[in-house]
């Protein structure tokens, strides 16, 4: 059902994932241009998965195994999303483009962690089915 807490926190998730990436910058460049996850089509098709599967997820509300397997995946997606961060954060030498890395980083933790309580709340329902299910 869409009035449980999961769906807000699956909401959530897909409200940082793609409406956040046009507010936070990722880095800002030695000439003081902010770049976006929108100026890059790696992070911003990432981005837009994740809150796809986001969305997807709390539609699949009938079959809570799928829901749980979608959060799962959706949280793969954004520990991906989250190295290749690290690794481009890593791999620049100091000063040389990026002067400095901007909150936009940190989305996919946010995301990771609205995505961890969803499924704790899809598991905790699931549990309640079946023991229901158990008493008949």
């Amino acid at each position: 059902m869409l009035q449980r807490i999961q769906t807000i926190y699956l909401l959530i998730a897909a409200g940082i994932s793609v409406g956040l990436i046009f507010v936070f910058d990722l880095w800002t460049t030695n000439n003081d241009v902010s770049f976006f996850a929108k100026d890059d089509m790696l992070y911003l098709g990432l981005f837009c998965g994740s809150a796809l599967l986001s969305l997807i997820a709390i539609f699949m509300f009938k079959n809570r195994k799928s829901q749980f397997v979608m959060g799962r995946l959706n949280i793969i997606l954004n520990f991906i999303l989250l190295g290749l961060f690290v690794y481009r954060s890593l791999n620049l030498s100091g000063e040389a483009m990026v002067s400095e890395k901007g909150i936009g980083i940190l989305l996919p933790i946010f995301s990771i962690v609205f995505l961890v309580l969803a499924n704790k709340a899809i598991k905790k329902d699931e549990e309640l089915v079946k023991s229901v299910d158990r008493l008949r």
